[in-house]
């Protein structure tokens, strides 16, 4: 276990915000955490969990113990009739574990390419994209109970996915603080960290093609059955040409959910602006695309401060500052915040950020 002091956290939030770290922890195995949960100085301080940094707002120096989740590790665990069990460590980049497992020839995660961020954190985001979401290659997972120290398992339904939401974004009823024990239930926010993530990768694969911009690369090259590693190389492509590289423009990627409304108020508002990008849902909401909104109210290419919004995608706000002169959180809150009223303003509809604001 390796405690560092007064450490700068530039390097390790994508939106390169300058910020420090009071205390931080390196956690590189399961006996790292064990070690730091016995050390009564460390463990009895308030605890806050960093994995690549790629979905945080940092508005100020960081006063809880950051555990900074570098556990390493990518293997087979289990193969079925149906499919492959990978496990991947808490501290393993998203995409390079997404590569490892089409170079291994397991099929599955190559609609979720290129998404930023670590192995831990993806469960507590559910992230997703181009018509895929964790949950839907998700088996288990292992985490730390704060206060006993004991690992424990949760399943899907034990994680309690929903869209960028998860069992670990919500914090529990005072009442489960009492006494000691696994956590149950709603709300480990706080309380659990992820060290291990295991992903079920079907054997009966099958393209996910939901997604125009996919369907469009599809017919533009004549491929009429692409293989994963097409479509891992498409998302890869597609991603790159509309969202900023973090290493030379910083940013915390998507920073807006796509907000749902009833099929009622979507007539409505397709009553005034036709050209409004919605999708249904399976249980009959309609998804509204929030980077069409915030186009819609002008606001792409726009900078406030050091803060913009990404001249190519408006559902990303940018570090328009240098590495001496960043952006600072408080900026990037105030452009979000003018966003969400002007997006209420002319639709009625309120935007909720994606980033961890710490």
């Amino acid at each position: 276990m390796l405690v560092e002091k007064n450490v700068p956290l530039q390097s390790c939030n994508t939106f390169g915000i300058a910020a420090r770290a009071h205390t931080l922890v390196r956690v590189r195995s399961a006996q790292d955490l064990q070690a730091l949960l016995a050390d009564h100085r460390l463990a009895r301080q308030p605890l806050f969990v960093l994995g690549g940094g790629s979905n945080i707002v940092l508005t100020g120096d960081v006063k809880p113990v950051v555990l900074k989740m570098e556990i390493k590790g990518l293997r087979l665990l289990e193969e079925t009739d149906k499919a492959w069990i990978v496990e991947a460590g808490a501290g393993e980049v998203w995409h390079d574990a997404v590569a490892w497992t089409l170079a291994q020839g397991y099929p599955g995660l190559e609609n979720l390419a290129l998404i930023p961020g670590t192995v831990g954190a993806a469960p507590v985001q559910n992230i997703g994209a181009y018509g895929v979401e964790l949950q839907d290659r998700f088996h288990s997972l292992v985490a730390v109970d704060f206060a006993t120290g004991r690992p424990f398992t949760l399943d899907a339904a034990q994680c309690a996915f929903g869209y960028r939401d998860s069992v670990f974004k919500h914090a529990a009823p005072l009442a489960e603080h009492e006494g000691a024990g696994l956590p149950r239930g709603m709300g480990l926010a706080g309380r659990a960290v992820i060290t291990h993530v295991r992903l079920a990768l079907p054997k009966a694969w099958r393209p996910e093609l939901g997604y125009l911009d996919l369907e469009r690369r599809r017919q533009e090259l004549g491929v009429q059955q692409p293989t994963a590693q097409q479509i891992f190389d498409w998302v890869c492509e597609i991603r790159r040409a509309k969202l900023p590289d973090p290493a030379v423009l910083g940013n915390a990627g998507s920073f807006f959910k796509n907000p749902t409304v009833t099929p009622e108020q979507c007539q409505d508002i397709i009553a005034r602006d036709p050209k409004i990008v919605h999708y249904p849902m399976a249980d009959g909401s309609i998804k509204l695309a929030a980077g069409w909104l915030i186009d819609a109210c002008g606001w792409k290419g726009k900078t406030v401060g050091r803060a913009g919004v990404y001249e190519k995608q408006a559902l990303v706000l940018v570090n328009r500052g240098t590495r001496e002169d960043s952006v600072t959180g408080g900026e990037v809150m105030t452009l979000a915040r003018a966003i969400q009223t002007s997006v209420y303003e002319r639709f009625g509809i309120r935007l909720e950020p994606e980033p961890v604001v710490v």
